[in-house]
């Protein structure tokens, strides 16, 4: 007999706790008397033009795997390609005859490497890189990587990757069972890439620099332009929500990175942005601080479904050549748990939210609904972000 039910799971249960507690935590820190945000510094919350990160890759190839590698066609063609650049030639005939070969690869996985570039790194610094197998291997733990080289978007080598493979996980088990523990087939090498070329950077443009906000807000923008302005007189300006300009003073046109660093080091209070970001999968629901709801009267009730499996066994009669058979039998139980009628008071903080939501013992799915039916019906007023 199998039975399936629909109710929560102890994750739900770990879900709903986890999301009382960030409740009660922003409730905690932000009441009346704390609701101003505390300042940040400029560097915080802005980025420069100009300065990126350079995203890199590269295909590689994993040895020293023991008996968990790939062996797709893949893993062997790019196994020959290695010994190609290791200065083994091969004629077309050999490589066709190796591809259709039964040798085993299983020793070694195709993978695909991963890493950030800073801006301003220079030649001979080193970066963490990312490994992850796209063959069959099973795991990449023990294995190390063959010189690979990183390249960007424009073709460009910017790195070169080797090492042994770290990994957070292993698979581990025998014919007839196996155990996965995390991701066994990626892993990382810390300090495993050698930069060989620098990202270019142009962040100078008409005699100052653009500071872009991370969350681009039209008062945000001009609280940086005010304080900017409050260290040198009428050299910021406001471009657009996302941007403002700095012009360098004149003392400071031999020495501008150490401007640039005054201006990051200045503080603001970025304006707040009412939000709420609901994460539909693990029930975790976050509530921003200027989250406001109007009052509203709410009922919210739960259809729970119970299906149970009952297979019953037929028996032939004696003597009737017949065949013992299973006659399948589900039994299937809906109930609906009924809603009170709960009033919503106005809120003015969102502690007063939290405190409102709570009464209504929701759990966070609950609370999912229930908060995009309150931005529907006008009541809750914010922005609400579905993950």
């Amino acid at each position: 007999m199998r039975s399936v039910t629909s109710e929560r799971t102890t994750s739900e249960r770990l879900a709903a706790m986890l999301s009382t507690v960030l409740l009660v935590l922003i409730a905690a820190g932000r009441s009346p008397a704390s609701a101003a945000a505390p300042p940040v510094r400029i560097k915080e919350i802005t980025t420069i033009a100009g300065e990126f990160e350079n995203k890199l890759t590269g295909q590689g190839l994993v040895v020293g795997l023991a008996g968990t590698g790939g062996s797709s066609p893949t893993t062997k063609f790019n196994a020959l390609n290695m010994m190609q650049q290791l200065g083994l030639r091969a004629s077309p005939l050999d490589r066709e005859q190796v591809q259709r070969s039964q040798e085993k690869t299983n020793n070694m996985s195709t993978v695909i490497v991963t890493a950030n570039l800073p801006p301003h790194v220079r030649a001979g610094q080193k970066l963490d890189i990312y490994v992850s197998a796209y063959d069959d291997a099973k795991s990449l733990a023990g294995g190390t990587l063959v010189q690979t080289t990183l390249t960007g978007v424009d073709g460009v080598v910017y790195a070169i990757a080797q090492g042994a493979i770290s990994i957070d996980g292993g698979n581990f088990g025998g014919e007839a069972a196996t155990v996965v523990k995390n991701h066994p087939t990626s892993g990382h090498i810390a300090g495993g890439a050698m930069v060989v070329a620098e990202t270019p950077t142009e962040i100078f443009r008409n005699g100052g620099f653009e500071l872009l906000l991370n969350m681009p807000h039209y008062e945000t923008a001009v609280r940086i332009a005010r304080e900017v302005n409050a260290l040198c007189q009428n050299c910021a300006t406001v471009a657009n929500p996302a941007t403002v300009f700095v012009r360098f003073p004149a003392e400071y046109v031999s020495t501008p990175y150490e401007f640039i660093a005054l201006v990051q080091e200045l503080t603001v209070v970025p304006d707040a942005v009412a939000v709420v970001v609901i994460n539909e999968k693990t029930g975790t629901v976050i509530i921003g601080d200027d989250v406001r709801i109007s009052r509203v009267a709410i009922t919210h009730g739960n259809l729970y479904v119970r299906t149970v499996e009952n297979p019953q066994v037929s028996q032939p009669n004696p003597l009737s050549n017949g065949e013992t058979t299973v006659v399948p039998q589900t039994n299937v139980d809906v109930t609906e748990q009924s809603g009170n009628i709960t009033v919503l008071e106005e809120s003015a903080t969102v502690g007063d939210l939290a405190t409102s939501l709570n009464a209504l013992g929701a759990t966070p799915r609950d609370l999912s609904a229930i908060l995009q039916m309150l931005r529907k019906a006008g009541a809750l007023h914010a922005e609400v972000i579905l993950n």
